[in-house]
């Protein structure tokens, strides 16, 4: 992508009715950007179908889910879980009888992993392996979902599996110095890139964020064919993130958390929607705004840009809502600062100089700076500071909206995507909120 491509309009069309099938390729997390797109699966009256990656037993042989993890599973989704293990990656695979892409790494330490090789020739084995066993059971998933579709229903498929990071211990003390590291616990991620641990990571992450969209999208071509046949359309989705465009010093600029490692891998997503958009296949990935969830909490700084939301919430509507977000805001915080103390500390970072080389999309995703880290991370941690409780903090409420607008508007578009990759800004998730909560009479009639 040479710009990002925005959605500027609230989606007009809906396809989705009573009887049609909502399918969740990816386990569903209460903290997660996918809990609101199922629940307007749900509000249209959609069967609602979900996957599980599975469990690993004590040997970390994979497994079904048992008997009452199925029943959780299938409470949380309000559907059926089809029960046939699809984890991604190949870091547990491997050639019978060798060792895995973790059990190589169970050697390295801090003092070697920058020197430490790795046979590359045994990881593309084990990553042949891994892609074998995932498609091979996509395949059987497939042929029970197949059972599950009527003829003439719609059917959108929302992808939404990512991450891929080998459980190596070394890699946890690497991750806190790259991520939360500043001053002389700073570590530059793009020394990570260059090691071979980085460049297994790295393989990782496209295996599990980005071809198994490719490897839904293909195995599920019986069910696409079938479904169009007979009158009905089928649509796919996935959650990107490759920057967000926010508020800074009054207008809307596109920005980004560094190093978001991950980012070549949401690239790679981007390719494979744009390959199937090629071939007729409405195939759209959503680049959504930073939120905190269960796996980015491992970014200190990555909620940063999330609070000027409340800047574009005033902006694109305003009203009485919109105040009560702000007090609500308020009201977490310590009675020494206010919601404006802290968008000062943010406004500063965003427009230091530090920062402004961080602005070029075309260089996306950037290695991290000490510069950089120190500043961002240590806004971070004085804005946390600044909360009456730190495990209750101002962006957690701030991820709930924007959860809440990425699914009315990634559920709505999807029923006739405007394209490929989209951005969904600031702007549209405020606009979203204030017209889906309440706006003042003013901005409602100029609307």
């Amino acid at each position: 992508m040479k710009s990002p491509i925005p959605l500027t309009q609230f989606p007009q069309t809906n396809i989705f009715r009573k009887g049609d099938v909502f399918v969740l390729f990816g386990e569903l997390f209460d903290r997660g950007y996918a809990t609101h797109l199922v629940d307007q699966a749900r509000k249209a009256g959609m069967e609602i179908v979900g996957i599980t990656v599975g469990r690993r037993d004590e040997n970390n042989a994979l497994r079904p889910l048992n008997d009452e993890e199925l029943a959780a599973a299938e409470a949380r989704i309000g559907g059926k879980i089809i029960n046939v293990p699809l984890m991604a990656g190949f870091d547990l695979d491997a050639p019978a009888g060798g060792p895995t892409p973790t059990d190589l790494l169970a050697n390295m330490t801090l003092e070697s992993w920058e020197a430490d090789k790795l046979d590359w020739s045994h990881i593309e084995r084990c990553r042949e392996v891994g892609v074998e066993r995932f498609r091979t059971s996509l395949s059987e998933v497939m042929r029970i979902l197949d059972g599950m579709i009527p003829d003439g229903r719609n059917v959108y498929f929302a992808h939404t599996m990512a991450g891929g990071i080998p459980k190596a211990k070394v890699f946890m003390v690497i991750a806190n110095r790259i991520y939360k590291g500043r001053g002389a616990r700073h570590m530059s991620s793009q020394t990570l890139l260059d090691s071979d641990l980085g460049k297994l990571i790295l393989q990782n992450f496209d295996e599990v964020s980005a071809n198994t969209f490719r490897h839904l999208i293909d195995l599920s071509a019986g069910i696409r064919a079938r479904v169009e046949a007979s009158g009905g359309q089928v649509r796919y989705s996935a959650f990107g993130y490759h920057g967000t465009g926010i508020l800074v010093s009054g207008e809307y600029r596109w920005q980004t958390y560094t190093n978001y490692t991950q980012g070549y891998a949401k690239m790679r997503l981007e390719r494979i929607a744009q390959e199937a958009w090629a071939s007729g296949i409405k195939a759209t990935v959503y680049n959504c705004p930073e939120i905190r969830t269960n796996s980015s909490d491992v970014f200190a700084g990555i909620e940063l840009p999330l609070i000027p939301l409340l800047l574009a919430l005033k902006k694109e509507g305003g009203g009485d809502w919109v105040e009560a977000q702000w007090q609500a805001c308020q009201d977490l915080l310590a009675e020494e600062y206010t919601v404006e103390d802290v968008l000062r500390k943010i406004a500063d970072m965003q427009t230091s100089d530090v920062m402004r080389p961080f602005y070029d999309f075309s260089a996306w995703p950037m290695p991290n700076s000490p510069g950089q880290s120190d500043l961002a991370i240590g806004t971070s941690s004085e804005i946390t500071a600044m909360h009456k409780d730190g495990k209750a903090l101002i962006s957690d409420l701030l991820s709930r909206l924007v959860v809440e607008a990425v699914g009315q508007l990634i559920f709505g578009e999807s029923s006739e995507p405007s394209g490929p990759v989209l951005w969904l800004n600031h702007d549209i998730v405020a606009r979203t909120l204030v017209r889906t909560n309440g706006a003042s009479r003013e901005a409602l009639a100029a609307a």
